[in-house]
């Protein structure tokens, strides 16, 4: 799939997002682009069994960027990072949104807003942005929304656990600043675990208080 669209464009730009379904934490996207001369990527990407990151294991997902050298330790928000690999080089950008600005405009526009935000600092000549879902947002390149697109484009897909990890991470940091809430079990997730947390130990500053199981409480 990925290989038709470099037949036609000059960079193909697979961007996806985490974080829609929690109660706590930030939205986050990930943008991944691979240029026309890096069309060997594709069968690299493919080798390393890079799909959906909800149908691989923590292992895999961390596995496959290990292979591909890309440090969740180093990655900044907005900044565009190269990664150079032994099939060729691509570029990624993560990007968040606060749960402030969740709770401004509505978890759908803070999830296109932030693949957005992510896809347009990697936008070049000639370009289409394929988002994962049924949803497109506005963009100098050329977009199109694929259904299931993280288990059809590997460049989605890559973006996928690029976003997912990285998230992980950060809730993992959150559970040490909120103790009690298992914020690095679920993820932020409205699990009876975590629910129960927010009726006894109150709501944080990282939680959505537009969210149901949240605004009741704050």
């Amino acid at each position: 799939m990925d290989l038709n669209y470099l037949e036609n464009y000059s960079q193909v730009i697979g961007c996806d997002e985490v974080g829609r379904g929690p109660i706590a934490g930030p939205v986050n996207a990930c943008a991944v682009s691979v240029n026309k001369d890096s069309v060997s990527l594709i069968d690299f990407f493919t080798k390393l069994n890079i799909t959906d990151s909800k149908k691989l294991s923590t292992k895999k997902r961390l596995n496959i960027l290990e292979v591909l050298n890309i440090k969740l330790d180093e990655i900044k928000i907005g900044d565009i990072h190269t990664i150079e690999s032994e099939a060729g080089s691509f570029k990624f950008v993560v990007e968040e949104l606060s749960p402030e600005k969740i709770d401004e405009i509505n978890i759908l526009q803070a999830s296109l807003l932030c693949m957005k935000n992510a896809s347009d600092k990697l936008v070049e000549k000639n370009t289409k942005i394929l988002i994962d879902g049924n949803k497109k947002f506005d963009s100098l390149a050329e977009t199109e929304a694929i259904v299931k697109g993280d288990s059809k484009s590997c460049i989605i897909a890559l973006a996928s656990i690029i976003a997912k990890e990285y998230r992980d991470k950060l809730m993992k940091e959150f559970a040490e600043i909120y103790p009690g809430y298992g914020l690095e079990s679920h993820a932020g997730y409205p699990t009876v675990k975590h629910k129960e947390a927010v009726i006894n130990l109150g709501v944080t500053p990282i939680h959505r208080k537009s969210f149901r199981g949240v605004k009741e409480y704050v």
